[in-house]
């Protein structure tokens, strides 16, 4: 198992090699991965499970991913040409924006029980991924927006904002979108998963030892953005409802089926990014979730700055100097991602998580530091 002591001296190659290993920044794609119709449509029905047939990781991380990476839903044939031509030289790329791959280390933890469940420890090297379903999850999006907002004024449904554009579950545009979706979540997992892959490669590369001997297993995946069929206790009575969780994430409680059978005594690993210059928080679900938010959390630490004013505000500033003062090396496709992304744009996610756990939505398990990464 890789500690922070460990990779400290090694930071800058490591983070070189996943900067070339893995291409980021606005409408990244790899040279070495081009799917064709076929390939990317199983990618769309299969998610991770495609990924790990394909040698990209083991049957192991399949049990560590929400739903076992794949929703049966999906339809790729509810996906537009349009969406599979940005899709098909996309995948096992980072994208751009608020997209990363951070390494950094077990700085704390808060509850030791749940932490050893989830096989942290105090010191531990580890690695962050976040990234989603690319140009072609984008473009689903688009366009179900605008079918949306047909299928409103058509079902005569008044919209308090044109953003919450929505049709019946049940009529040909709802199934049609849900379809689609999933799709596109299946594209999300099976990108993380070949990512992931590419960071164990890095590693590897750079001590010249092997993923088992490094302890590069994967604690978790979980979803983001993303409506799903699930069974809640409503007035007392269990019901089947699409729960929409934007800018949130499922936060299952210890012994729910759904949730990795290591982990079930603990809770669902809850994942919770923060900014690049701060912390990030693993969290652990709750009963309380399931009684008060439909099983859900916080996904991250959210914006107090827009985009344009962060690069307002970056302008005559070396991001990636005041980076490296803190002792984190950054690599980005551009100075402007870096702009945008710096971390006085972001709220303090401490503050977050203490709000989510102090309601007993989600509990705290460990803290961990950035020392590198690389942004889109």
């Amino acid at each position: 198992m890789l500690s922070a002591e460990d990779i400290r001296g090694r930071l800058k190659d490591i983070v070189e090699g996943l900067f070339r290993n893995i291409p980021s920044g606005l409408g990244s794609r790899r040279k070495d991965i081009r799917l064709t119709y076929s390939e990317l449509k199983a990618v769309l029905k299969k998610g991770a499970r495609w990924a790990v047939s394909n040698g990209f990781g083991t049957s192991l991380d399949i049990e560590h991913i929400e739903d076992r990476g794949c929703l049966d839903d999906a339809d790729p044939e509810a996906v537009s040409d349009r969406a599979y031509e940005r899709g098909k030289d996309q995948l096992g790329t980072v994208g751009s924006g608020n997209h990363f791959v951070e390494v950094g280390y077990v700085a704390e933890i808060f509850d030791p029980d749940a932490a050893s469940e989830f096989g942290l420890f105090q010191g531990q090297a580890t690695v962050m991924i976040h990234t989603g379903s690319r140009g072609l999850g984008y473009q689903v999006c688009d366009e179900s927006i605008r079918q949306m907002l047909s299928a409103a004024a058509k079902y005569g449904i008044d919209l308090a904002d044109r953003q919450l554009c929505c049709a019946p579950l049940e009529s040909p545009e709802g199934r049609r979108y849900l379809a689609a979706m999933a799709a596109a979540a299946n594209y999300a997992f099976a990108n993380r998963q070949m990512i992931t892959h590419w960071v164990r490669e890095t590693f590897e590369h750079v001590f010249r030892a092997s993923e088992a001997s490094l302890g590069l297993s994967l604690v978790y995946d979980v979803c983001h953005n993303i409506a799903k069929k699930e069974k809640h206790v409503v007035e007392g009575k269990e019901v089947t409802l699409c729960v929409h969780r934007k800018g949130a994430t499922r936060a299952f409680p210890p012994g729910h089926r759904l949730v990795p059978e290591r982990y079930r005594n603990a809770g669902q690993p809850v994942l919770v990014p923060g900014d690049m210059g701060r912390a990030s928080y693993v969290l652990a679900g709750t009963h309380r979730a399931m009684e008060e938010t439909f099983g859900s959390t916080c996904h991250g630490a959210g914006r107090v700055m827009s985009r344009n004013q962060a690069i307002k505000a970056a302008r005559g500033r070396s991001i990636t100097q005041e980076m490296e003062n803190r002792g984190i090396y950054v690599r980005a496709a551009s100075k402007g991602t870096l702009a945008e992304e710096m971390p006085e744009a972001y709220k303090d996610v401490a503050r977050v998580v203490n709000v989510v756990h102090r309601a007993g939505i989600s509990k705290l398990v460990a803290k961990i530091v950035p020392l590198g990464a690389i942004k889109g």
